[in-house]
């Protein structure tokens, strides 16, 4: 078994309700191939989840997607899922084959849009290693942010049933 230690993360000044999305183009990876997409060519599609998570194979992305996978909100709703975290496309392919997931996930290994989103987090205080913190943003067809989250420490995970009530209200 691992040990690790609960890690108080410095405050953020991310999008909330009511604000609008930051837009932005990267590598979107689905399970057959991956090309640079706007978030908001993504969300001109419907309402949209958009997850930000560590990495691939870290255990908290771990277990957002096996929670998303079997929460299976996209096929009871409108709603697209999308994940956002530094992981390569490579990584990207690896995680939707293993994990049996069926999202598309973008790829921000410099932490660009996290630094838009506010979310990121130097990884254990290494120099130059940032990664994504934990966030949820359900945004409607104009990126207009309808229901937000963001971890305040590590780990920490978004409360799902919130997120789906969020999700039923729209």
């Amino acid at each position: 078994m691992v040990d690790f230690e609960v890690v108080e993360l410095a405050e953020t000044d991310h999008p909330e309700e009511g604000d609008t999305a930051p837009d932005f183009t990267r590598p979107l990876v689905n399970d057959e191939y991956w090309e640079d997409a706007a978030l908001s060519g993504v969300t001109a599609e419907g309402p949209t989840l958009l997850v930000f998570y560590t990495m691939d194979g870290a255990f908290p992305g771990t277990y957002i997607w096996n929670e998303l996978r079997d929460r299976a909100w996209e096929e009871d709703h409108d709603l697209r899922v999308v994940g956002c975290s530094i992981s390569t496309p490579y990584e990207h392919e690896t995680l939707i084959e293993e994990r049996n997931i069926d999202f598309r996930l973008f790829s921000d290994p410099a932490a660009t849009v996290a630094d838009e989103y506010d979310v990121a987090h130097d990884l254990d205080g290494m120099t130059g290693v940032r990664e994504h913190r934990p966030a949820v943003f359900l945004l409607d067809s104009d990126r207009t942010v309808e229901y937000a989250w963001v971890a305040s420490e590590w780990p920490d995970f978004p409360d799902y049933d919130a997120v789906e009530a969020a999700i039923e209200a729209l």
